[in-house]
């Protein structure tokens, strides 16, 4: 009994300071994050920051995880802010955001949206909107959501299981198809439909 009257004491103590230990948790995560970019930039000086545009594109060259050695560098070229993602479980698709947010000058980290259906991360003079519509079951559940919002928001849009709200997509959108060929070897292949436009790129054993 004295460890029941013990225990929600502790807890409504910490409710009394949620917003304190909310701060403080946030201010830690922005140090933490400040220190380890900082370590990573004096060890790599390959590193560098990203040129903004009013460009509705993302052009990266020779991109890499800076924390796996023997990487090979990759280019992407993306010519619209809506992006549909494809690819069984572990098949990389979140770990291909993460490059990605390093390739946009994101300090956040992907993560997948199952459960909470979209994920925030922020850039420096923008947003990215992460969905993962795997658990919308009709279009009305994707309007209460607010879908609409979302998608006219003009900001970069990562959608996964993008066939359940097909009627509700951007016009112009880049699908990229992830394939696990094995444990360390995946196949990316780029699709970019336009009203005028159907193009198709691939790669094989692409590194992020």
């Amino acid at each position: 009994m004295v460890e029941y009257i013990l225990f929600f004491s502790f807890i409504d103590s910490i409710k009394k300071e949620k917003d304190s230990i909310e701060k403080m948790f946030c201010f830690i995560g922005e140090v933490d994050s400040a220190i380890s970019t900082a370590s990573l930039k004096v060890g790599e000086t390959k590193i560098c920051t990203p040129n903004f545009t009013k460009e509705k594109q993302l052009i990266s060259k020779e991109i890499y995880h800076p924390l796996i050695d023997n990487c090979i560098p990759n280019n992407i070229n993306l010519i619209d802010r809506s992006m549909l993602l494809t690819g069984s479980n572990m098949s990389g698709k979140t770990t291909f955001i993460n490059a990605l947010l390093k390739a946009m000058g994101s300090i956040d980290v992907a993560t997948s949206p199952t459960f909470s259906i979209v994920n925030e991360y922020v850039l420096p003079n923008d947003k990215i909107y992460h969905f993962d519509f795997y658990r919308i079951e009709s279009l009305d559940e994707a309007y209460n959501f607010g879908i609409e919002d979302y998608f006219n928001s003009n900001n970069w849009l990562f959608i996964e299981w993008a066939e359940r709200v097909e009627e509700l997509l951007p016009e112009d959108t880049q699908t990229i198809t992830i394939t696990d060929l094995n444990e360390n070897k995946r196949s990316l292949k780029l699709t970019i439909e336009t009203d005028n436009l159907t193009k198709t790129s691939a790669m094989t054993e692409p590194k992020f």
